[in-house]
């Protein structure tokens, strides 16, 4: 079983950044992809970007435009999401999940083969 604990959210500005962390626990990182998701007040969940486990290969949802940056400390056990350039369409709750594939970057639906969620960290993008 895995658990996952995600922080750094918060209130900023357009165009600052943010980074965001899911704190891992109860198995080996390198058998899990960690995928972020957000859901906007009012909408869906959507996909934002993963990090596979075995290779630490990288995807992300091609809106994002190359503004976020997933990354991994083993050592942590932590998968970060940093934004930047952040808008005021970013505003969302972000969530973290395991799965054995890239859900967040693909035609799946929700629950998108994860395996275990997150609660997730708010953030909001506002003057």
């Amino acid at each position: 079983q895995v658990q996952l604990v995600e922080s750094g959210g918060g209130l900023v500005q357009p165009g600052r950044s943010l980074r965001l962390s899911c704190a891992t626990s109860g198995d080996n990182l390198d058998y899990w992809t960690i995928n972020w998701f957000r859901r906007a007040p009012g909408k869906e969940l959507e996909g934002v970007s993963c990090i596979v486990g075995a290779d630490g290969g990288t995807y992300y949802a091609d809106f994002l435009k190359g503004r976020f940056t997933i990354s991994r400390d083993n050592a942590a056990d932590t998968v970060y999401l940093q934004m930047n350039d952040l808008r005021p369409e970013d505003t969302a709750n972000y969530v973290c999940a395991a799965g054995r594939w890239c859900g967040a970057v693909s035609s799946a639906t929700y629950p998108f083969g994860m395996d275990y969620w997150g609660k997730g960290t708010p953030v909001t993008v506002s003057p």
